[in-house]
């Protein structure tokens, strides 16, 4: 594993993915999403006062495991950076009938190639679903593989972001509104999360409390929870049954290693 003093001295950075890599819900200033690898790369980019900072995201919503080590993968091997994060696999466990035990071991094969190319490589544990509606059924699965994932990092020398540990997230407004990606404070909060897993020192604790607010009544839950039915679930499912994905004709929106 990379030591303290190497994870200060990262010049390039390229986070490959899915949704929750590529930023979803989190808009930037311009408009376009940033999410939790863009502010981690900001953060690498602060300590580098001469300037010399690149980062990439090939991160792509809606891709399956095997599609991020055909399309994305391969890449790292001609970019040739510093740091590379993979966070992958989360989409198939979502599949019926996916097995978490063969997951895991395209996960650890895309692992080991990507070893050959970067530095340091660090991986992202699936999230605690126990309070997710409609998901919090695979939770068996998802500890099953998250149990893989640590392995697999003890095997080939990664680092890991435990994003099953990280607390804060289970909380509501960690969440956007369609339940399924982050809202912009639950990126923030897995950034600094990824940044401490790194070895760097952060501004503010990922598992900081949130401020005191009033619960919903049951009434209040229940009219969110068919809001959220109507405008979210049934147009998932609707896609699932379509063969359809969210990511189809969508590019990555930093293929290559630029200035931040």
């Amino acid at each position: 594993m990379a030591d303290y003093q190497e994870t200060l001295d990262f010049s390039s950075y390229a986070a490959l993915g899915d949704s929750f890599t590529e930023g979803l819900n989190d808009p930037g200033p311009d408009g376009a999403f940033a999410g939790w690898a863009d502010r981690l790369a900001g953060m690498l980019a602060a300590r580098r006062p001469d300037g010399d900072f690149r980062y990439a995201n090939l991160a792509v919503r809606g891709r399956l495991l095997d599609q991020i080590a055909t399309e994305q993968v391969p890449q790292i091997r001609r970019i040739q950076p510093d740091l590379v994060t993979l966070c992958a696999g989360g989409n198939d466990i979502l599949r019926p009938g996916s097995d978490p035990d063969l997951t895991a071991e395209r996960f650890e094969a895309a692992v080991v190639e990507l070893r050959e190319h970067t530095g340091t490589l660090l991986i992202c544990t699936g999230f605690d679903t126990k309070d997710v509606p409609v998901l919090r059924h695979l939770r068996g699965k998802i500890a099953t593989y998250n149990a893989h994932l640590r392995a697999i990092a003890d095997r080939n020398g990664c680092q890991v972001a435990d994003l099953w540990s990280l607390r804060s997230v289970h909380d509501r407004r960690a969440w956007s509104d369609d339940r399924l990606h982050l809202s912009p404070e639950g990126h923030q909060r897995v950034a600094l999360l990824a940044a401490r897993s790194l070895g760097l020192p952060v501004a503010a604790d990922p598992e900081a409390p949130w401020p005191a607010r009033p619960e919903p009544t049951a009434a209040e839950q229940r009219r969110e929870n068919l809001q959220w039915a109507r405008t979210y679930l049934l147009p998932w499912v609707g896609r699932r049954l379509r063969g359809e994905s969210s990511g189809d004709h969508v590019e990555a929106k930093r293929p290559e290693l630029l200035p931040l």
